[in-house]
């Protein structure tokens, strides 16, 4: 008879709900899958983020973007069919990596056959691309991200800011929005950094709004005379437009703005690597083409290499 066996009724029937409760809860890690495993189901899972307009949203049930025409290429190149993972961000990246690429989120979890996973993707798209981030440590000294492989770099960001020449018919600097509104994606960098500048004389005109693309509808209707967030995300904005020639991206210095720049690449759990090697090729090959740069003009947006692709 084993020890559990010996224990009264009650008592046996309590310990086994508490340790089926602590199972349920224990970190799965086991859900992320290798090439080897992608391609012998034939689906290739990609995390993309919902609601994120060029990138990645819904229209009428039909997936679009930016990062869907990539995340449908990378399928074609490893002869599998495509599976979107919709994200809906969390509070930081970190949270975002933990949640849809090396544990699950404990509300995602799914049924299959009779047991429960965790719910994560194969790969995730629009990961900042930071050697400095990728190592930073915890307060222990420890990597935070180390069940992470960053890879794949395939655009450099920036932050623009577009105006209503209606409204502003020339502008030279920031100073212009002591008389101007200007609207900004709340908690973001550009909310910080216009809230901040000129020791907070602008902070009266920064309008905050739940997203970028609710800012630029904000300025469609009159509301405020520019929006400042990512230079792709404000380009399209403006393709949305009837009158779209009315609407530019001004040319004036952002002083001392952290990242201005950045790059955008991708990430896969760290001992899937060969999966990631082959989501490489399949973006490389895009670049090469010329279907990379196609891509972003036809969700209205240039295409910035990053480092990785720049001509030398």
């Amino acid at each position: 008879m084993s020890d559990l066996q010996k224990v009264p009724g009650k008592q046996r029937s309590a310990s086994i709900t508490s340790l089926l409760v602590i199972l349920l809860c224990l970190p799965l890690l086991s859900n992320a899958r290798s090439l080897d495993d992608v391609q012998a189901s034939g689906v290739v899972s990609v995390a993309v983020y919902r609601d994120f307009p060029p990138y990645s949203w819904e229209d009428n049930g039909v997936a679009k973007g930016i990062d869907v025409e990539i995340a449908r290429a990378i399928a074609k190149s490893l002869n599998v069919q495509l599976q979107l993972h919709w994200m809906v961000p969390d509070e930081s990246l970190d949270d975002d990596l933990r949640n849809h690429v090396w544990k699950g989120h404990y509300l995602a979890r799914v049924e299959d056959g009779s047991m429960l996973k965790f719910d994560v993707a194969d790969v995730m798209l629009r990961v900042p691309y930071d050697r400095e981030y990728a190592f930073k440590v915890d307060q222990d000294g420890r990597v935070i991200n180390d069940l992470v492989h960053f890879f794949a770099p395939y655009q450099k960001e920036s932050w623009a800011l577009t105006i209503d020449n209606q409204q502003v018919e020339s502008i030279e600097n920031l100073a212009r929005f002591q008389y101007d509104k200007v609207g900004v994606e709340i908690d973001s960098l550009p909310d910080f950094y216009l809230s901040g500048a000129f020791r907070g004389m602008l902070r009266n005109n920064v309008v905050h709004f739940t997203t970028t693309q609710d800012a630029m509808n904000a300025m469609g209707k009159g509301e405020v005379a520019g929006v400042m967030g990512t230079k792709s995300q404000v380009m399209w904005g403006v393709t949305q437009f009837e009158n779209p020639g009315q609407y530019v991206l001004a040319d004036i210095p952002f002083p001392n703005l952290v990242t201005p720049v950045w790059e955008v690449g991708m990430a896969v759990k760290d001992d899937h690597r060969d999966l990631a090697y082959a989501v490489e090729d399949a973006v490389t090959e895009m670049v090469h083409s010329g279907r990379m740069a196609d891509v972003f003009k036809e969700y209205g947006t240039a295409y910035t290499p990053s480092s990785l692709f720049e001509t030398k």
